[in-house]
């Protein structure tokens, strides 16, 4: 899994990671899909609204936990789907 960093273009995250779209917009910062084009990186986006050093590593780490939560709860409803039509075929 690969990590979010400070250096990710912001096109790129909301493309690769969905999900911080809205986390974005409820720090205030907004994105392209939320009407106020951004241009750089996560980074330069979090200045722009006055974050400092360390609340930019804070946002970092939240964005790359919610990431990887979201891939846990992903791969449990894989493996209950891969249950279930195991399942299935042992029937049939």
């Amino acid at each position: 899994m690969e990590k979010i960093e400070k250096d990710i273009l912001i096109e790129d995250l909301v493309e690769d990671y969905p999900f911080a779209e809205e986390y974005l917009r409820v720090k205030g910062i907004k994105c392209i899909r939320c009407g106020e084009p951004i241009w750089g990186t996560l980074e330069d986006a979090c200045k722009e609204k006055g974050f400092s050093d360390e609340e930019i590593e804070k946002i970092i780490i939240e964005l790359n936990t919610i990431n990887q939560n979201k891939n846990i709860q992903n791969e449990q409803k894989n493996q209950h789907t891969r249950s279930i039509e195991t399942t299935r075929i042992k029937r049939d």
